[in-house]
């Protein structure tokens, strides 16, 4: 495979881990938090309900695993084309 070809697998594997996180992220911290609150708001979570849960804690929590994953998907992406550190 050419230099250039590498290139963009590499640059379109890296696009699609990105869509994947912005997807959860939209998810979880506009639908769970916000449009889909009124639905899970009758699940008590701590004292409260699921969906204020969410807009408060739980998108946060989730973008924080998110940086994880992220950062480990990519150091594997990165070593099996053969630019990790």
């Amino acid at each position: 495979m050419s230099d250039r070809q590498s290139s963009n697998a590499y640059w379109q594997a890296n696009l699609r881990i990105i869509y994947i996180c912005l997807a959860i992220w939209a998810l979880v911290s506009y639908g769970f938090g916000i449009i889909l609150r009124p639905l899970i708001s009758a699940i008590p979570v701590g004292g409260t309900d699921l969906g204020f849960w969410f807009a408060q804690q739980g998108s946060i929590l989730v973008f924080i695993v998110l940086i994880f994953w992220y950062a480990a998907r990519m150091n594997k992406l990165d070593a099996e084309h053969g630019v990790d550190e």
